[in-house]
């Protein structure tokens, strides 16, 4: 049976934008309720936030911001509109942050990228994702419920354990990583078992490079998707197929809104750039204003394929959080922004740190229209740099476009040798 697509799935973009921007207004009005979310939008006007213009101008969040804020007020920093004892689970992830569940159907939004791999009711699943403290087990068991699969619990380790399962239970599909879907089908091989039944894979957690991919094809997984999902948000953003060929790129779950962000700012880049993923999250239990997940991607332009109209991205391209140490003292990206909005000539910056740890220098490459024209202002771009970091840096212009387009804002060029 085919993957089907849903209403939602096939809206022109005009309508759902239309439609996301006309709810915003309620969700500002609820996430108010929640003491956290009042202290952090305090003075907005739920009412006035009804486009992106506007989105634009509030707080950003950061999910590295989360073991504060939860410390301050546990457990979920008074993010929740539902109290915690009303809640469905309370999940305990690496840091530790605390995630909760609700008790909707579904309620990490995982149906729609079990559909996209081609899943259906009667079908069997090999869930290996932890069931131990973490949300990433359940929020698969939530959409098999919904879709009608049975599940396998198998969670992580006791790989011989894991191959003689699947040789016996004959799942149609695997969830989990992919390096452990990898352990396990070694496994059977070296055991002499068959896993012909697994023709499918939802893979998340870690990168999926071509030639792991390649290697499932290999091994008779004919059909290995990727999901791109947080332990706050859910579902963020999954590949789709079209008659068995990965279609590029990862197609933006239906429920949220999508912003690229300069790293360390809460600044739209211009299409196509890459930047931070930010998401705003219409979960009317956590409801997640601006919410900067950490990761790096960039929107990719056009409509899928598959019939999906909604936003892709192209996948996980690195970290956001690109601090690193000069002579003993930390630069952030939040403080390359702040000397150029001191200088409104520069369109784009990137501070690049070489030499050798312990005697190391900065230059700081500044994107302008007019590199000849603006050269005199080198020793005030310095001053600032110098102002906001208390280390003294190079300034070097040079013309739009220069620099590549990876979303680095602070480029550790040293020799650890």
């Amino acid at each position: 049976m085919a993957d089907h697509l849903d209403s939602l799935e096939q809206r022109s973009p005009e309508l759902r934008e239309a439609s996301l921007m006309a709810a915003l207004p309620d969700l500002i009005a609820r996430a108010q309720a929640a003491s956290g979310w009042a202290s952090i939008l305090q003075g907005v006007v739920p009412q006035a936030i009804d486009h992106r213009a506007a989105l634009a101008q509030l707080p950003v969040t950061r999910k590295s911001d989360l073991h504060t804020l939860q410390a301050a007020q546990l457990p979920f920093g008074g993010m929740t509109v539902t109290p915690p004892r009303a809640l469905k689970r309370l999940f305990v992830s690496p840091g530790p942050i605390y995630d909760p569940e609700g008790h909707a159907p579904d309620w990490w939004r995982f149906e729609r990228p079990l559909r996209a791999l081609g899943l259906h009711a009667g079908q069997v699943i090999q869930n290996c994702f932890s069931y131990h403290f973490t949300p990433a087990a359940f929020m698969v068991e939530g959409a098999a419920i919904k879709l009608g699969c049975a599940v396998i619990p198998a969670g992580i380790g006791q790989t011989e354990l894991q191959a003689h399962t699947m040789a016996a239970l004959q799942p149609d599909a695997y969830i989990g990583t992919p390096s452990f879907l990898k352990i396990i089908i070694e496994k059977a091989a070296e055991l002499g078992l068959a896993t012909d039944s697994l023709q499918r894979a939802l893979v998340s957690g870690e990168a999926l490079p071509p030639s792991l991919r390649s290697w499932f094809h290999g091994h008779g997984v004919g059909q290995v998707l990727q999901l791109y999902a947080s332990a706050d948000i859910g579902s963020i953003a999954y590949e789709t197929q079209t008659d068995g060929a990965v279609n590029p790129g990862m197609v933006l779950d239906e429920s949220l809104i999508l912003e690229i962000v300069r790293p360390g700012t809460g600044d739209p880049v211009q299409p196509g750039e890459v930047g931070e993923v930010v998401v705003t999250s219409f979960n009317p239990d956590y409801p997640l204003i601006r919410f900067a997940t950490g990761d790096m991607s960039a929107v990719l332009e056009g409509i899928s394929p598959c019939g999906r109209t909604n936003t892709r991205i192209k996948g996980w391209l690195g970290r956001a959080d690109q601090t690193t140490k000069v002579r003993g003292m930390f630069v952030h990206p939040s403080q390359v922004a702040d000397v150029l909005r001191r200088h409104p000539a520069i369109r784009k910056a990137r501070l690049v740190v070489t030499g050798e740890m312990a005697n190391d220098s900065m230059t700081l490459l500044c994107e302008t229209s007019d590199p000849q024209g603006v050269a005199g202002q080198n020793a005030a771009v310095a001053d600032s740099l110098r102002d906001v970091t208390k280390l003294r840096g190079e300034v070097c212009f040079v013309a739009l476009g220069s620099l590549p387009n990876d979303g680095k804002v602070i480029e550790d060029a040293r020799s650890y040798a």
